[in-house]
């Protein structure tokens, strides 16, 4: 399993730290050739406006569409989210539209600029208590119908899926907890196997 991490600031290698320890072989992605060997991708923090544009001059905007049309999974942490919403507000700005949802940059303000919060998910293990460090974070104002919420803080939704698409609006890469990376890494292993069954028959 190789699975691509955008590396052009923000904190990709924590994010390949945690891959490795679960397993993965991780690949730096700055380019679409780079895309082209992965299994799964990682849009990490950052600044989402800068990594925006970097997408679009190096060709990588509209391969990383083509990939998730592909049914690769894709994974967006912070600016990552941003960067994959439907709808992208304060202020507007245009993104890969790849989940339905709302988001508002910087919308939790200085409050939770840089905080560590528990909040209620989907996942048994945690009790209703999953680590959810906020640097900056967007808010999920809104989801569509087809949008599961898998974690929330404060009525407010951190992690959701659809499909092949994952976000989370806090940094999971920066806790010692890897639930949501096996999360991520296991739907990469159902799109692996179904595709092996596909080309088998």
């Amino acid at each position: 399993m190789k699975v691509g991490i955008l590396s052009v600031q923000g904190d990709f290698a924590a994010h390949a730290e945690m891959l490795h320890s679960l397993g993965a072989e991780t690949i730096e992605v700055r380019t679409s050739a780079d895309l082209s060997s992965c299994d799964a991708l990682i849009l990490p923090g950052g600044e989402s406006t800068t990594q925006l544009q970097f997408l679009k001059e190096e060709g990588l905007f509209e391969s990383i569409r083509r990939f998730a049309a592909e049914e690769h999974p894709v994974f967006g942490t912070c600016a990552g989210a941003i960067l994959l919403a439907t709808e992208v507000k304060n202020p507007n700005q245009d993104s890969l539209r790849l989940l339905d949802m709302t988001v508002l940059r910087n919308a939790y303000g200085r409050q939770l600029a840089s905080d560590v919060v528990y909040g209620t998910n989907k996942f048994p293990a945690h009790e209703n208590s999953l680590e959810m460090v906020f640097i900056r974070a967007p808010i999920i104002e809104r989801v569509g119908s087809d949008v599961e919420v898998l974690a929330q803080y404060d009525g407010k939704p951190t992690l959701v899926r659809k499909g092949n698409i994952l976000a989370s609006t806090f940094h999971p890469e920066l806790t010692s907890d890897s639930a949501v990376h096996q999360y991520f890494l296991d739907l990469v292993n159902v799109r692996d196997k179904e595709a092996s069954s596909v080309s088998a028959r």
